[in-house]
Order: structure tokens, then sequence, then C-alpha cells
């Protein structure tokens, strides 16, 4: 298992760099070349949500990407550090579940419906450390049978 960390400031102009940087790792990874569009935009959308979370909790510490390489599967990890529960992390859980907010949350829930609509294995998770985006995708190697 190989994984790859990448921790930026929490500034939009450093999505693009984590969008190339997963594309690179995916196409390595053995991602089918087909997805490889749908990987930059879902970390485009879980870097930039996780930017403004950042943003509007005044959190100052960087965004976190993990890209991990199993043997059958590729996985990225986006974590938001917006502590919960009750933080943006929690609130980002519940509305992947599908419960509303009415709190004006939308972007953060148009984001989380985009990836969702990107990625067929999403997972959103929340914890003392803050909010989390899992998202997995099988590689080639998957699919060859033995």
């Amino acid at each position: 298992m190989a994984t790859v960390e990448l921790r930026f400031s929490a500034l939009p102009e450093h999505v693009r760099t984590a969008r190339l940087v997963a594309a690179a790792v995916a196409r390595r990874a053995g991602v089918d070349e087909a997805v490889l569009d749908e990987v930059r935009l879902a970390v485009g959308e879980a870097c930039s949500r996780a930017v403004g979370l950042h943003e509007s909790h005044d959190i100052a510490a960087p965004v976190r990407v993990l890209l991990i390489e199993d043997e059958k599967k590729f996985s990225i990890e986006v974590g938001d550090g917006v502590p919960g529960p009750g933080g943006a992390g929690a609130q980002g859980a519940a509305q992947a579940e599908g419960v509303a907010e009415s709190d004006g949350e939308g972007e953060d829930e148009m984001g989380l419906a985009v990836i969702s609509g990107l990625v067929d294995d999403v997972e959103v998770t929340a914890g003392k450390e803050g909010g989390m985006i899992r998202m997995t995708w099988p590689t080639t190697t998957a699919a060859v049978l033995p």
C-alpha cells in the first residue's frame, strides 16, 4: 500500500495543484484513463469545500489530502480540519446521508452532491480532528481476473 500525503494552505489557488497531483497519482495507481476527469473534478470539489470551511471557521491549519494506493483500489481522503460533532464536518456527514441543512450551507451541500454524482464510493465522516471525505475508485488491476 503506497500513500502520498499533500498538505496545502487553505487558499483557492492551491486546489488546482491538488487536482493535478491527484490525477497523476491515480494514473500511476492504475485508475482507468476514462475516469481521471472524474477524479480531478471530485478532488477539486472536495478541496474547494475544505478551503471554504477553513476560511469560514478561521482555521489556520493546512488542508490535508491523502492519496492511497491499495492492491485493488485507489482512495483519496480530503480532511477539512473543522472539528465535530456539531462542526462543519458533522454537517457534511449529515448532508451526505440526505439530511437537509437549513442554515445557509447550500454551497457545501451542492459540493457534496457533485462529489456523490462523480464517485460511486464516497464516505463523509466527522471527528474531533475534523471532517473527512473519502472517495474510492477501482484500479485496472482490480478488473483483471486471475
